[in-house]
């Protein structure tokens, strides 16, 4: 059985940078930040690791108190950005889903960076949330091989056995990376901020400008 563990930003979804306009939101609002300083990656990255930085450039201690407070305001935060913003379904994502979720032998799940919580509203803002029944998320990790990690045991809790086919579909260079801290195949997409020709560097198992050719794609995992 094929175990599909999807990334969420510029994989599944653009969301016109409305995490990344939410926390900085929550920085202003919740710790007084006068001026962010713009210095801090975002892609690929786990929140809790996204915030730590934040907190240090804007000389802000990390302790546990501050991040609980940043998470708590990024994510009451969130959905007014969402809203704000709009942002769109990635090319194929729709039409792929469809096609994958009748597959009795296919497991769909996620693997992000977002804290759970933020998954789940900015899938639910795009009404793809329900089609992901177990994931690994950014909660308590800072790096993102520890999520693929978790993504995998939380496979194995839902399928009630170990994975045998694992994948991860992401859009970034630390996508192909997690996918080899696990042992799983890496299927990387351009949807996100790096371009095709970057990501063919990375050397993953298959690289596509998005994920449009449904048939080709699903080819792949023998659908």
């Amino acid at each position: 059985m094929p175990t599909l563990l999807f990334d969420i930003d510029g994989t599944l979804v653009r969301t016109g940078g409305a995490g990344k306009a939410a926390m900085e939101t929550a920085l202003r609002e919740a710790f007084g930040v006068p001026e962010i300083r713009d210095v801090v990656p975002f892609g690929g990255r786990t929140d809790p690791d996204i915030g730590r930085d934040l907190l240090r450039v804007h000389d802000l201690p990390f302790e546990p108190h501050h991040v609980d407070r940043l998470t708590n305001a990024y994510l009451d935060r969130l959905p007014a950005s969402l809203a704000k913003l709009g942002g769109t379904v990635c090319p194929g994502i729709p039409e792929l889903i469809a096609a994958l979720k009748p597959r009795p032998h296919v497991a769909l799940g996620l693997l992000t960076g977002n804290v759970r919580a933020g998954a789940m509203r900015k899938l639910g803002y795009f009404d793809l949330w329900h089609h992901f029944a177990f994931g690994g998320f950014g909660d308590g990790h800072h790096d993102r091989d520890d999520v693929a990690r978790s993504a995998v045991a939380a496979a194995k809790a839902h399928l009630g056995s170990d994975p045998k086919d694992v994948w991860v579909i992401g859009d970034t260079p630390l996508d192909v990376k997690c996918a080899r801290a696990i042992g799983a195949k890496a299927v990387a997409v351009a949807t996100g901020w790096v371009s095709l020709e970057d990501l063919k560097r990375c050397e993953p198992d298959y690289a596509f400008e998005d994920l449009s050719d449904v048939a080709g794609v699903m080819g792949l995992w023998s659908c």
